[in-house]
């Protein structure tokens, strides 16, 4: 990307949410959307941006082992899910170590960071109280399911909402 394209997306990442939930949940908008933010975390990540190196989005990213490869791998899933739903996101936006194995092998042991079940929790009632007013049909297709999976890049781990959150009384509300 460059300059003029980072600052035209910046204003995304004040709202960015990388989310822990699997991308299976999301509508299309919010699959979308997801897929735009890694690719921004990505850039910041790889020192492209002064700005939002400090984004609380960011931080699990940061305290990997390596930052980068667990970007890799999150947004590997993404794009698999769009394949799944017959949408065409571009792999190659998916930066890597050109010294290290094909970004998509299967061979390599996959990274899992933690996460909380706090953190899950109030991740799918937030995503279902914006589905209620954007997408009925999806929110009523999810809403009962009472424990959603991960993302496949987190391992789920006892405790309550994750530190970096930023909650808001309104974000609080059930859907």
């Amino acid at each position: 990307m460059d300059g003029v394209q980072l600052e035209i997306f910046f204003s995304y990442l004040k709202s960015m949410r990388l989310w822990s939930i699997h991308p299976k949940y999301l509508d299309s908008k919010g699959l979308l959307a997801l897929w735009r933010e890694a690719l921004l975390a990505q850039c910041v990540l790889k020192g492209m941006t002064k700005g939002y190196r400090h984004h609380p989005q960011l931080q699990r990213f940061l305290a990997a082992p390596d930052p980068l490869e667990s970007i890799h791998s999150y947004l590997q899933v993404v794009y698999r899910e769009s394949l799944r739903r017959g949408y065409s996101f571009d792999p190659t936006k998916i930066a890597r170590d050109p010294k290290k194995d094909s970004l998509f092998s299967r061979e390599k042991a996959p990274i899992r960071l933690p996460v909380t079940t706090g953190q899950l929790r109030y991740e799918r009632d937030h995503l279902l109280k914006k589905l209620k007013r954007r997408n009925p049909a999806c929110y009523e297709a999810l809403r009962h399911i009472p424990e959603w999976d991960p993302h496949p890049l987190f391992r789920s781990v006892s405790g309550p909402v994750e530190s970096w959150e930023k909650i808001t009384p309104k974000t609080l509300q059930r859907p």
